[in-house]
């Protein structure tokens, strides 16, 4: 008896090792790529010293470059969530070529170069532009304006919202809502009263992409609003006059306000999650 036991436990050790080995593995270009994240991020973080973020963060043109950039970023969610939620759901629920179409058009600004993207809404909104020159004798002027830096980066975070909330709603199983309309709700209280918190938390997901997205960008907003300076002009600015020791810091300040932005976020969506949610 006790030689096939000895086997067996020998078998079952084996095949753990060789778990570990498999575990190691996986984990080892995993290893790599969080490490390629996390070492540039560090090391700029680690060559600063407190003396020089308090003296750039007493700095009235950076504080307010900050500020910008994260009033900008989160009225840029906010917009998008109100309009790209709709179309998620209508594309979580469509099939077929019409649909796919709409998808591609959607993710077509994560193709475009965020230069050629700032060209392109130069002619819609800028002074002479479709919309622009329309708007401007009311008052509502794009080209060098804070609306200007939210246009920027609602173009090119958009996508993240909408693809976010698409998987979100797909997730939901639609015979709940086929049973409430056979109850005789109207398509809009299926959607508000079914789809929209079943789907919170991808609905949400998109909404903190869009504002992590919508915070870094610079290529579309320096073309179509450069001024005000938002906080990544602002750091190219100062690279461009002062060198690496001051923009760094800057970076360093705008990477722990945007860091923190995002946890709480995430950490929302997080406790307010339940289990029996998608």
């Amino acid at each position: 008896m006790g030689e096939p036991i000895t086997a067996a436990a020998r078998e079952g050790d084996l095949r753990r090792m060789l778990n570990r080995s498999a575990l190691a593995l996986l984990w080892f270009p995993g290893g790599l790529l969080l490490a390629f994240i996390l070492l540039p991020l560090l090391r700029m973080a680690s060559a600063q010293t407190w003396a020089t973020l308090r003296s750039v963060a007493a700095m009235d043109d950076v504080r307010s470059s900050i500020w910008l950039s994260v009033r900008s970023a989160a009225l840029t969610a906010v917009i998008a969530a109100l309009l790209g939620t709709p179309l998620a759901y209508f594309l979580a629920r469509s099939s077929g070529w019409f649909s796919r179409i709409i998808e591609a058009f959607v993710d077509l600004p994560l193709a475009v170069p965020h230069g050629v993207a700032g060209i392109a809404l130069l002619f819609v909104f800028g002074r002479r532009g479709l919309i622009g020159a329309m708007l401007a004798p009311y008052g509502l002027e794009f080209w060098g304006t804070e609306a200007g830096i939210v246009i920027a980066m609602l173009f090119v975070s958009v996508p993240f919202m909408v693809n976010s909330a698409r998987l979100g709603f797909a997730a939901v199983d639609p015979r709940l809502e086929k049973v409430a309309r056979t109850l005789g709700a109207p398509p809009f209280e299926v959607f508000y009263r079914i789809g929209l918190p079943l789907a919170w938390r991808g609905i949400m997901t998109g909404v903190v992409l869009t504002y992590a997205r919508a915070i870094s960008e610079i290529g579309a907003v320096m073309i179509l609003a450069y001024y005000p300076m938002t906080a990544p002009i602002k750091i190219y600015d100062v690279y461009l006059q002062t060198g690496l020791r001051e923009s760094s810091a800057i970076a360093v300040l705008l990477l722990i306000v945007t860091l923190s932005t995002f946890l709480v976020m995430r950490a929302f969506i997080h406790a307010n999650w339940r289990p029996d949610r998608p």
